[in-house]
């Protein structure tokens, strides 16, 4: 995504009554960097953010020091020290007439986000919530003095939870064009999986194909997603229980542990390296598949509530008679 992403001051506006409801709100937005910074992306915010008050009668320097040192630091050291800052790079002009809904927004990240868009440079905002931003696209009008009373607008992407900016990255960002593209991808991308040293060596020599290299980022897709599906007491959730009997049920199943059989014949073929265990190896039967092609890729199993499934080989069928 070739977007510029800039923190909306305009989303800090008095509405937080006490620090608790701040801090969650500044914690959303402190992720949504993280999120961001995962994808080569940063946060572009203004000097005067630091000036805001998210608290009636805070400045938003004094509520981030009453904040947990470790969240107090994060928060400080962007916002008020390292930035980066986009008005000390390039900004609109300080006499240009940008509205939004009725409101001059002049000297704001949503004006210079509008203003960019609109000579060709595509931005994003990043806002804080709860407060009046909580929507998109916002739109965005520049009032051209031309003496003709001319105009142009243009509607600007908002995210304002992680879930949100992490879908619009993943749209955005291009399909791997090797394996070894794929496998950067894949590890930034599927954090309930780890991805064991050496895992994607076996496709070394192998010819890269874009439906394959496809197929298999979507059987990681689905592998993290069942990861994730566990309740507070370690329960598989609905949309667990989902998952696994649309993929991993079946004869025609996506996922699948090899038979007893193969499991002794290839005993030594599907004893991987397992940095996670004691040990460092264990036996992976279980695997994911893809109809049209000999790749597979193996992990570990059972898939446990807070625990990281290590996917430990991708490459060419193993249990070839």
């Amino acid at each position: 995504m070739g977007v510029r992403l800039f923190a909306n001051d305009l989303s800090v506006h008095r509405q937080f009554q006490d620090l608790s409801l701040f801090r969650e709100g500044i914690v959303r937005l402190v992720t949504m960097r993280r999120v961001a910074k995962d994808w080569g992306r940063e946060i572009y915010c203004s000097r005067a953010m630091a000036r805001t008050e998210p608290i009636r009668g805070i400045p938003m320097v004094k509520a981030i020091q009453r904040l947990p040192h470790a969240e107090k630091n994060a928060v400080m050291s962007w916002l008020d020290r390292t930035g980066p800052f986009w008005d000390d790079i390039d900004r609109h002009g300080e006499d240009e007439w940008l509205e939004c809904r009725g409101d001059i927004v002049t000297d704001s990240a949503v004006a210079e986000a509008a203003f960019r868009g609109i000579h060709g440079h595509p931005s994003g905002l990043i806002s804080v919530v709860p407060s009046a931003w909580a929507y998109s696209p916002v739109e965005v009008t520049w009032r051209i003095d031309d003496g003709a009373g001319s105009s142009q607008t243009v509607e600007i992407e908002n995210w304002w939870d992680k879930t949100g900016l992490l879908g619009a990255l993943e749209d955005a960002a291009p399909s791997p064009t090797s394996w070894a593209e794929l496998h950067e991808v894949a590890t930034r991308k599927f954090r309930r999986l780890r991805f064991c040293k050496g895992c994607f060596e076996p496709l070394e020599g192998v010819p890269f194909a874009s439906g394959a290299a496809d197929h298999l980022g979507i059987l990681l897709g689905i592998l993290d997603r069942f990861a994730g599906c566990f309740d507070d007491s370690r329960g598989r959730t609905p949309e667990g229980h989902r998952l696994e009997e649309q993929y991993f049920t079946g004869d025609s199943a996506l996922f699948s542990d090899s038979s007893a059989s193969e499991k002794r014949r290839f005993r030594r073929q599907l004893t991987f390296r397992d940095e996670s265990l004691p040990g460092g190896r264990s036996l992976c039967g279980w695997h994911g598949k893809m109809k049209r092609h000999t790749i597979r890729f193996h992990f570990s199993w059972p898939v446990r509530a807070n625990e990281r499934v290590s996917v430990v080989y991708v490459g060419p069928k193993l249990t070839k008679s």
